[in-house]
């Protein structure tokens, strides 16, 4: 009886152990595929955000600088990408000079006699035409003139009408031929004599038609501009007494004017006369004025080792000034060998340097730093830092430029 009680008491103690056995087995079991799950989930996540930071890798760019950006953003963003290839550029040399009056058209105004100024009848910077009166003198010398002039008018009337007399006498052979020839004599004499008056008055600037009209029936002298310009300098005054060796204006024709320049002794053997030139001064920065070289000095500046050189520029509206400062561009013959060139707007320049974009891959733009040479007609030259055949971004290297920038902030963030 006993036995039978304690083999029962042993199968309901193995019984009992082994239900908890089982509960605690499948307990561990069902925990270990549920931290299992929530590691895949979690290797599933980063997954799939590495895929989505790949996708947008043209907002980054890796530990070479690369700028990453896909071909479908590229064409929506206007960038461009082309080979590097050489070219003939035609060149320029740049210097700064100033702008002066064209000296060959300038007129130094003063009068050919001595005499007191009467009238002013123009002011600085009045514009003027060749022959206009810009004052009036009261001259004893042209009085004088005036008198000889008169005189030799009435004494070759006076021979006219002896010779007509005279003539008329031999027709009828009352006087003898030999007095028609004093008097033919006596007219000619006359006649030179007041042919002379009349050149010593147009010299001194008095019109022949106003003299045989007898206008001047004062002795004022007018002084006329002999070019058409504008007054520069005014220095006749009402009252003032003036003579041959002083100026009463000066008039300069602006039309064109001169643009003097130094040009370097390294540079003199691509300059010559009749050389193109372009002259841009700062009050009108967006206009260029066009010129060419007229003059080009023998001698060098022992000091700056420079040459004068004179450009001469049509000057539409009178826009240029004298003493204006003025940047002359003069260009070169697109005669050298060619070299590798880019368009100006494929440069961009950070932390004080050039850059290109290269494509280094069709996603994939390397910003490369290049040392540059001259620039003409939009093109720069390449020295260094690019080679020929190499893609870069022809347009769009703004873009690039900012997609870089962003990069880097981003990374200072992290």
């Amino acid at each position: 009886m006993n036995k039978k009680a304690i083999i029962i008491g042993l199968i309901l103690v193995l019984a009992l152990g082994g239900g908890v056995a089982y509960r605690l087995i499948h307990s561990t079991t069902g925990g270990g595929e549920k931290v299992e799950h929530k590691e895949t989930g979690h290797k599933d996540e980063k997954g799939d955000h590495d895929a989505e930071k790949g996708h947008e890798g043209h907002d980054e760019h890796g530990e070479g600088k690369l700028v990453k950006m896909s071909a479908e953003v590229q064409k929506q963003s206007g960038v461009v990408v082309a080979l590097a290839k050489k070219q003939r550029l035609a060149g320029t040399i740049s210097t700064t000079g100033k702008v002066e009056a064209n000296a060959d058209r300038i007129a130094h105004v003063s009068p050919r006699i001595s005499g007191k100024i009467v009238s002013v009848k123009s002011s600085l910077g009045d514009s003027v035409a060749a022959g206009q009166v810009l004052v009036t003198l009261d001259s004893v010398e042209l009085g004088e003139a005036l008198n000889r002039y008169h005189q030799s008018k009435t004494k070759l009337a006076l021979a006219q009408s002896n010779m007509d007399r005279i003539k008329a006498l031999v027709d009828k052979k009352i006087a003898a031929r030999k007095e028609i020839l004093q008097a033919e004599t006596d007219y000619k004499t006359s006649q030179t004599e007041l042919h002379t008056d009349e050149e010593r008055l147009a010299l001194y600037g008095v019109s022949i038609a106003h003299l045989r009209g007898d206008i001047h029936k004062k002795p004022l002298l007018p002084v006329r501009s002999p070019i058409s310009g504008i007054i520069t300098e005014k220095h006749a005054i009402v009252g003032e007494l003036s003579d041959p060796a002083k100026s009463l204006y000066t008039v300069a024709d602006l039309s064109s004017v001169w643009v003097l320049v130094d040009i370097h002794e390294k540079d003199l053997a691509k300059v010559r006369r009749g050389q193109a030139a372009t002259v841009i001064v700062g009050a009108f920065s967006d206009r260029k004025f066009r010129g060419r070289i007229t003059y080009l000095a023998d001698l060098v500046d022992e000091a700056t080792r420079t040459v004068k050189a004179r450009v001469e520029v049509a000057n539409p509206g009178r826009m240029l000034k004298p003493e204006m400062f003025a940047t002359v561009e003069l260009a070169l013959a697109a005669d050298a060998p060619p070299v590798l060139a880019v368009p100006e707007e494929a440069l961009q320049e950070m932390d004080g340097r050039k850059l290109i974009f290269v494509a280094e891959k069709e996603t994939e733009f390397e910003p490369r730093p290049v040392e540059l040479g001259r620039a003409s007609g939009g093109m720069v030259e390449v020295v260094s830092g690019l080679r020929e055949g190499e893609r870069y971004a022809v347009k769009g290297a703004f873009t690039l430029k900012s997609e870089l920038k962003k990069g880097e902030l981003e990374g200072h963030e992290h």
